[in-house]
């Protein structure tokens, strides 16, 4: 610590030093001018810096490959460029602080935010989660990583309790956050919303004083999730530094209260400061005065790299030699996802991209338009699609749509999410009203449906007639992370070509947890049975059909897990219907996690492209014609059926909760170990991909010399090019307990490393294990225990790919300090 924030905390009054544990608005903790101390801003969020604006619109940023997709690539070198190049996204944002990584586990392949993070395993999460933070604070931008503990779901999430187990916890759940501290020393964690075993994270003394800080030697700053603490003593004490947002609501005079009253020692008050002080120091805020600043800084090294790492995150999950795609035949592009760009999930990862390529774009790009032909075949939003154009937005002072309007502006898109400082400051954003006019004209005459979903209190007229109604009997649904309610939908008879007028009502109301207000409107024509008919006419005209099928960021998003993990809408029909109008049809998925195929076995190949930022398209492109290898591999196993996973189970409160908890019965067997245990074949299993190319392992080697007295070992391997194209493969190391004293999975992921090489060529990988690996949590005795007898290693290029194995002894037992 250095001399000069021991001197600034003894300067600051009792004041002062409450003011900087918690915001002053939405993304910045307050200046303290009288000592030159600068205001700390953060931005949000994992796939890219958006800055200080809404969620809708704001100053552009670049938009990455998603977290999701990053798991794909194993890839740790490429993780840590990606963080370092946000950071420059962050500076261009004036920020100091990314509220990323988002490291929680896919325990069910339902959660809303699976797309968000990495990996149902816990090694290959932490290891990227390293890298990117690494990179990111090796260019002076603090990471933020979360949601620090037991968020793995979105369902009630501001309130559940996540009911685990600390041998769960400590094995799997923890170790992301465990690695960012000690491998990485992250500046920052922020603490998830949920209740951990009864207690809300953000005073959860165990969770934040007697593992963070006192096991793990964390010396950074917690701060909460947004609207997350709901305390003043508790959160302090237990080791929350930061409540976000501002203006305070459980601090500010409350914990100059607290304080008087010894409630709060001046000891616990002087430690969270300079925790605070310390970050301000590392970030550079303490002595950054500039004037507030953000711009949209479009650079083409972002724009090389997002190419790259989406063609890296893609997964060959099936070919049967329609890829690479050959020759100069015709190719019928097809699908709900083709001529939209599906870049991102939705929540607060969401921002305002500088471009977005489709994937009809990137095969124009990368063929040339002449060789294609498109049809929709079906449709797969889960609301009416946005209005856009210009929309007049008249504001209120109040929440009655009464008076002269207190401002007018002017929108692009009939959505708005309103937080902070809006309608130029001249209204409350939580106390107030609005009226946007607009028009809409449909291209087809035809009975449209209106979609309405809010935040708040809405109404949709159309041509003066009330169409759609989420204001009369306004219900919360699962909108604007469960602060909104589900969409109202109404329909009405629309002209082609005639402008009909659009007018929407809204009013703010109480808030649950999170103070904001939102709503989107849209307007939508159903597509019907000709629709496919007319994708199977082009499919058959076709010498290769291309389907775009998926989800969007209204399903894959915070604040709401999936129905289900079927294809949305009428997707499973289509594509069953292009395979058997044309052999050599080959599916594109986007999706944040896995679905259920049942067209599996009539189609020629299958590529999971994932959410890969703002170069999606083109990215795709580069995996259809070749230009890039896919060397991704499945960071989550996908399930023959939703009911094959994990969490998914007959007693409600296992998932998705009963009565305020949600109980994580399976422990330690998430992911691969739970089929393993349960002898489940999955669709596809937990690290698998194919390629262009072919490897093969050999040659497997241990170095054991100091594995009784350290439980350190080194395992060698030799991965060679077998085919005829360069490529890179995935080697991945687990580790079998024998014959272990408590319940062990049949085998656990300890170390991998991604190699590319040309036709023929062969490589020496090394991995090092440490008496970790070998170890289980002993949840009473409160240690890492590495048992006598006989592990097992396997080596091979998939969980369910390991042709080479070999064991190892001990003599001994090794109990490891927590």
């Amino acid at each position: 610590m250095s001399d000069r924030i021991e001197q600034l905390a003894d300067q600051m009054t009792l004041e002062e030093k409450v003011s900087i544990l918690s915001g002053e608005d939405f993304w910045s903790v307050p200046a303290i001018p009288r000592l030159g101390i600068g205001k700390l801003r953060v931005t949000d969020g994992p796939n890219g810096a958006r800055g200080g604006g809404s969620l809708i619109g704001g100053v552009k940023s670049a938009s990455f490959p998603v977290g999701i997709a990053l798991g794909a690539t194993w890839n740790v070198e490429l993780v840590k460029e990606i963080g370092a190049a946000l950071a420059d996204e962050v500076k261009s944002k004036n920020a100091h602080m990314l509220l990323a990584p988002t490291v929680n586990i896919h325990r069910s392949v339902t959660n809303g935010r699976n797309f968000e993070c990495y990996s149902e395993d816990p090694v290959l999460s932490g290891e990227l989660a390293v890298a990117y933070i690494v990179g990111l604070q090796g260019q002076g931008i603090g990471a933020t990583i979360k949601h620090f503990a037991g968020n793995e779901s979105e369902i009630e999430r501001t309130t559940i309790s996540s009911e685990i187990d600390e041998r769960a916890l400590r094995e799997i759940y923890l170790i992301p956050f465990e690695w960012a501290v000690k491998k990485a020393q992250t500046w920052g964690v922020m603490s998830s919303y949920n209740r951990l075993n009864g207690t809300f994270t953000s005073e959860h003394d165990w969770l934040l004083t007697d593992v963070l800080r006192n096991e793990w030697g964390y010396d950074g700053i917690v701060m909460s999730d947004w609207f997350g603490s709901h305390s003043t003593a508790e959160t302090v004490n237990a080791g929350l530094e930061l409540e976000m947002p501002g203006p305070p609501r459980d601090r500010g005079q409350k914990l100059v209260d607290a304080v008087k009253s010894g409630a709060v020692s001046e000891a616990t008050l002087r430690e969270r400061v300079i925790n605070m002080l310390r970050l301000m120091e590392r970030v550079g805020s303490l002595d950054d005065h500039r004037p507030f600043e953000e711009k949209a800084d479009d650079r083409p090294e972002h724009r090389a790299l997002i190419r790259r790492a989406g063609a890296e995150a893609a997964v060959l999950l099936k070919n049967n030699g329609a890829l690479p795609l050959k020759g100069d035949g015709s190719i019928a592009v097809i699908g709900p996802n083709a001529r939209i760009a599906q870049i991102m999930g939705g929540g607060s990862a969401q921002l305002n991209a500088h471009y977005r390529v489709t994937p009809w774009q990137g095969l124009v790009n990368a063929v040339g338009e002449d060789r294609l032909s498109y049809a929709a075949g079906c449709t797969n939003h889960r609301f009416e699609p946005v209005l856009r154009g210009g929309f007049k937005v008249e504001y209120f002072a109040n929440q009655t749509l009464s008076g002269e309007p207190a401002h007018v502006a002017m929108q692009d898109e009939a959505q708005a999410f309103w937080i902070g400082h809006i309608a130029d400051g001249k209204v409350d954003p939580l106390h107030f009203s609005a009226r946007l006019t607009g028009t809409f004209t449909p291209e087809t005459s035809g009975i449209h449906r209106v979609g309405i979903y809010s935040a708040g209190f809405a109404k949709v007229f159309v041509d003066g007639k009330l169409v759609a109604d989420a204001w009369t009997n306004w219900t919360k649904g699962r909108t604007f992370f469960e602060e909104g309610c589900d969409e109202v939908v109404g329909t009405i008879q629309l002209e082609a070509g005639r402008a009909h007028e659009v007018v929407i009502e809204f009013a703010t109301k109480d808030f649950a947890t999170l103070g904001l207000a939102a709503f989107a409107a849209g307007i939508g024509l159903p597509l019907d049975d000709a629709a496919i008919t007319e994708a199977v006419r082009a499919a058959r005209n076709a010498d290769t059909a291309i389907v775009f099928v998926g989800r969007n960021g209204e399903w894959d998003t915070e604040g709401s897990d999936l129905p289900s993990i079927d294809l949305p809408g009428r997707q499973n029909e289509l594509v069953a219907a292009i395979a058997n109008a044309n052999p050599n049809t080959i599916v594109v998925l986007q999706t944040g996690g896995p679905v259920e195929m049942p067209w599996i076995g009539s189609v020629a190949a299958l590529i999971q492209a994932w959410y890969p930022g703002q170069e999606a398209g083109n990215a795709i492109a580069d995996v259809l014609v070749g230009a890039a290898e896919p060397s991704g591999r499945l960071p989550q196993t996908f399930p023959v059926r939703w009911a094959d996973n994990p969490a998914h189970s007959q007693d409600k409160e296992v998932y998705p909760g009963l009565e305020g908890k949600v109980r994580y019965e399976e422990g330690i067997f998430v992911g691969y170990r739970h089929y393993d245990k349960l002898g489940l074949t999955p669709l596809f299993p937990f690290g698998f991909g194919l390629g262009y190319t072919s490897f093969a392992v050999s040659d497997l080697t241990i170095a054991d010399d100091e594995f009784e007295a350290e439980g350190n070992l080194t395992v060698g391997v030799t991965v060679t090019n077998t085919g005829s194209r360069e490529g890179s493969a995935v080697v991945q190391l687990y580790v079998s307990d024998d014959a272990s004293s408590d319940p062990r999975p049949a085998k656990e992921l300890k170390a991998f490393s991604k190699v590319a090489l040309k036709p023929g060529e062969s490589a020496q990988v090394t991995m090092g294990l440490d008496a970790r690996a070998f170890a289980f949590f002993r949840t009473q005795a409160k240690h890492w225990l590495v048992e006598d007898g006989t592990f097992t290693i396997r080596v091979g290029l998939s969980s369910a790919d390991l042709p080479l194995s070999a064991q190892v002894t001990r003599k001994t037992t090794l109990m490891l300090p927590v």
